[in-house]
This record gives structure tokens, sequence and C-alpha cells, in this order.
């Protein structure tokens, strides 16, 4: 049975929080990243929740995105971070979050790349 730990919080860019025997953090691909998100607060309420959300779901279970295989990761994201692979939350009125994760049995850091409009998506995707 998966154990459940109270997630706690940081003042950086990690959501840090443990499941079933697991640390798990929640990191920025990098710092513009983390300031779009801190700026969010302010210029963007709603999204600032949904994503705050996601990542309270993402450092419960970091699976809990969908899948993407490894033929459909486009390109733009393995040249750019060197992932190996790519997992995608959706979030409400079409906003897609994209993360990776990588780590051990007992840590795992889930990076977030970015966050994109349903259009921006398809177009990164090319649908």
């Amino acid at each position: 049975m998966e154990q459940k730990v109270a997630k706690k919080r940081t003042t950086g860019d990690i959501v840090a929080g443990k499941t079933g025997g697991c640390r798990v953090e929640i990191k920025f691909v990098n710092s513009r990243l983390h300031r779009a998100y801190l700026k969010s607060k302010t210029e963007n309420p709603l999204l600032h929740k949904w994503l705050t959300r996601a990542f309270d779901d993402i450092s419960e279970n970091p699976r809990c995105g969908i899948f993407i295989t490894k033929q459909r990761i486009p390109k733009y994201y393995i040249q750019k971070y060197g992932i190996k692979n790519l997992w995608k939350y959706d979030l409400p009125k079409g906003w897609r979050l994209l993360y990776s994760i990588s780590g051990e049995e007992v840590w795992i850091i889930a990076l977030i790349l970015e966050w994109l409009t349903h259009p921006q998506y398809e177009r990164r995707f090319g649908y």
C-alpha cells in the first residue's frame, strides 16, 4: 500500500513531497520558467492555481500525467534538455504542462519544462 506523507514547500523552485517511501522534488528547468510561475500569481491567478495543483499532484505521484512515447517526443526537448522521457499533464481550458522524470527509487525529480496553450502544444508536437 502506498504511503502518503504531507508535502512541504520550500521558498526556492522546489515542491517536495514523499510518496511510497520516495522523496519527490519538482524543479523548474531554468530560472526564467520559475519566475514566470511566480509572476503568474498576479498576472494570471487562475493559471497559477492550475499549475500549483498540478505540481501538488505530481509531487504525490510523478507518473500521474500522460506518458509520451519516445517516438512522439519532439526533438526540440531532446536536443535542448537531453531528456529521456516526457509526460503531459492536462490543465483546464486546453493548457498543457510538460515535464520529465529522473532519479532513483528513493529520490525522484520531476523537471518542469514548460506549459503551453493547446494551439502552442499542437505546434510543438507537429499536429
